[in-house]
């Protein structure tokens, strides 16, 4: 009995630890600024009509920042367009269709 209550307070604690580390607010995150833009390297030919070419851009994994390449992409629905992920006021907002 000891043991499962150890392990769901470990459980419980180690989430709410997680959960502080991106504090969302305002659909953003609170995250240092990114890394500035990789130079642009190849961009292939559009792979047929209707897709868009969605620019490269750093993201968050994690505590840490990746690069994400430039794409082709597709959108979700007609007349949807590509929000880039940006850094605005402290605080980190991901990419989104709209």
């Amino acid at each position: 009995m000891k043991a499962r209550l150890l392990a769901a307070v470990l459980l419980l604690g180690g989430l709410s630890t997680a959960c502080a580390a991106h504090p969302r607010v305002y659909g953003g995150f609170y995250a240092s600024p990114p890394p500035p833009p990789v130079a642009y390297r190849y961009r292939a030919p559009m792979p047929s009509p209707g897709y868009v070419w969605i620019d490269g851009y750093w993201y968050l994994d994690g505590p840490r920042y990746m690069w994400r390449d430039g794409y082709w992409a597709r959108p979700p629905y007609r007349g949807a367009y590509w929000y880039a992920p940006r850094y605005r006021g402290g605080r980190w907002y991901p990419g989104r269709w709209r």
